[in-house]
C-alpha cells in the first residue's frame, strides 16, 4: 500500500493510509487516534479493518508531529488537532469522496466532535473513550505543568516518550468547550467508554450524552482499559462500531441502496491487514470474514475455513430439503442440521478406499421438525445426499491455479 500525504493544519505534511474494502465502496469514514498515539495503533488498525470488511473505506492519520507525519508536536495544540482532522476530510472529499462517518479514540474523539460541523457530509460521529472536557487531558501532563508555566514549555514523558509542550497546549485545552457544541451536532452519535477506565473516567462518557441530542447510543465497554490493548476488546468495539454505522450509512445521498459487490459468480478472498490470518470475503453483494481461532495463532474474528465449509454443506442440505419437500406438498416445518469434520485413521473407515494414512470425516446429523411418517424423513434423509454440495465433495474437483 503506497503512503498517503497531505498538508495538515499547519503546512506540514500528514502521513495516512486509506484501508479500501474489496468491490465497490458503500461510504468513507475519516479515524482520528488518541493523544501521543498513532493510526497504528491496536484500536485504528482493528476498527479500520471491520469497517473495511464492511464495505467501509477508512482514512486513518497521524496528527501533526506524530507518528509519520511532520511537523513540530509542541507547535500543536487542541485546535490544531481539530484543524488537521478537517485537513484529513478535505483530502478525502478532493480525492475520492468526503467521509460520511468520523471516529475518534480519546482526544482524537473530542477533536472529530469539535471538527464535525465542518464536515457536513459526515451522518455519524462516534468517540471511545473521549473527555467531556479536552481540558480532562491536562492532567496527564501535571508534571511539567509548574515549568510550562515557568518557562512557557517543558519535556513531559507519555507511555514512555519524551514530548515538548507549550503554555499554548494547555490553554487551548481549557479554552475548548466540547459540550456547548454537542447540541448543535445534528448527526448521529455512538458513546463507546469502558467503566473501568483510569485514564479517562466513564464520567466523561455521561456528561457528552446527556449533552448530545437524539439520534444518540452509548455502549459500555466493561473490562476493556483506555488504550484497548487486548485484542478481544478492539474487535468488539469494531464490531459493535460497524454493526451501529450500518443503520446510517446504507443509503447514499441518492437514496439509492448500496451494496458491495463482486463481480457474477465470483468469491473474492483477501486479508483483512490486521490479524495474523483475517480474511474478507466477497461474495455478490455480500460480505463474511474468515479468520482462525485464538488456539491456531489467529484472531478469532470470523469462521476458520473448515467451519465455512461446513457451513456450505449444511445450508445446501437444509435448502435442498426445504425445496423437495415443497414440491411433495410434505408438512416439514423445520429443518435443522449439524455437522462436525475430523481426520481419522484410513485404517479405522471399513468404507473408505483409501487404507493408508487419514482421511476427511464430516458428520452430519439433520434434525427434521413437523407432522412427517416414517417414509418421509428416510426419504429426506435419502435426498441430503443428493444437495450439490455433498455431490461435489464426492465428485472429482478440478481446481487450476494461476498467478494474477
Amino acid at each position: 500500500m503506497q503512503p498517503i500525504y497531505f498538508p495538515g493544519a499547519l503546512g506540514a505534511p500528514l502521513a495516512a493510509r486509506l484501508d479500501l474494502p474489496v468491490g465497490e465502496v458503500i461510504a468513507y469514514a475519516l479515524f482520528a487516534h488518541c493523544f501521543t498515539c498513532s493510526k497504528d495503533s491496536l484500536a485504528a488498525a482493528q476498527v479500520s479493518a471491520e469497517l473495511k470488511a464492511q464495505g467501509i473505506a477508512v482514512l486513518r492519520f497521524d496528527f501533526t508531529g506524530l507518528g509519520g507525519s511532520e511537523g513540530d508536536f509542541a507547535n500543536t495544540g487542541f485546535s490544531s488537532n481539530v484543524a488537521d482532522v478537517v485537513a484529513a476530510a478535505a483530502y478525502l472529499r478532493r480525492e475520492h469522496e468526503a467521509p460520511r462517518l468520523l471516529v475518534g479514540h480519546s482526544l482524537g474523539g473530542a477533536a472529530v466532535l469539535a471538527a464535525a460541523r465542518n464536515i457536513p457530509e459526515a451522518v455519524g460521529v462516534v468517540t471511545i473513550g473521549a473527555p467531556a472536557e479536552p481540558a480532562h487531558v491536562a492532567r496527564l501532563l501535571a508534571p511539567g505543568r509548574a515549568e510550562v508555566e515557568a518557562r512557557g514549555e517543558a519535556e513531559v514523558e507519555i507511555a514512555g516518550r519524551r514530548f515538548r509542550i507549550r503554555r499554548q497546549f494547555l490553554d487551548e485545552l481549557a479554552r475548548a468547550d466540547i459540550l456547548g457544541s454537542l447540541g448543535q451536532l445534528r448527526k448521529a452519535l455512538l458513546i463507546m467508554h469502558s467503566p473501568r477506565d483510569t485514564v479517562v473516567d466513564i464520567e466523561n462518557a455521561a456528561r457528552l450524552f446527556l449533552a448530545a441530542k437524539h439520534p444518540k447510543s452509548f455502549v459500555s465497554l466493561d473490562d476493556a482499559d483506555h488504550l484497548l490493548t487486548h485484542r478481544e476488546d478492539a474487535v468488539y468495539v469494531a464490531r459493535v462500531l460497524a454493526a451501529w454505522a450500518s443503520r446510517y450509512l446504507k443509503r447514499r445521498k441518492s437514496g439509492q441502496e448500496v451494496s458491495p459487490a463482486c463481480p457474477e459468480g465470483v468469491v473474492r478472498v483477501e486479508e483483512v491487514g490486521s490479524g495474523k490470518y483475517a480474511q474478507t470475503i466477497c461474495a455478490g453483494h455480500h460480505r463474511l470474514r474468515s479468520d482462525e481461532p485464538l488456539t491456531y495463532g489467529g484472531s478469532d474474528t470470523g469462521p476458520s475455513p473448515y467451519q465455512l465449509l461446513l457451513a456450505s454443506l449444511g445450508a445446501c442440505t437444509s435448502m435442498t430439503l426445504r425445496m423437495y419437500a415443497e414440491q411433495k406438498g410434505w408438512p416439514l416445518e423445520r429443518v435443522a442440521v449439524e455437522l462436525r469434520h475430523e481426520k481419522i485413521h484410513a485404517a479405522d473407515c471399513e468404507t473408505c478406499e483409501t487404507k493408508e494414512g487419514k482421511v476427511d470425516r464430516i458428520e452430519r446429523v439433520i434434525e427434521l421438525v413437523g407432522p412427517l411418517d416414517e417414509a418421509q424423513r428416510q426419504r429426506l434423509l435419502e435426498i441430503a445426499n443428493k444437495c450439490p454440495v455433498h455431490r461435489t465433495l464426492h465428485s472429482e474437483v478440478i481446481i487450476p491455479t494461476r498467478l494474477k
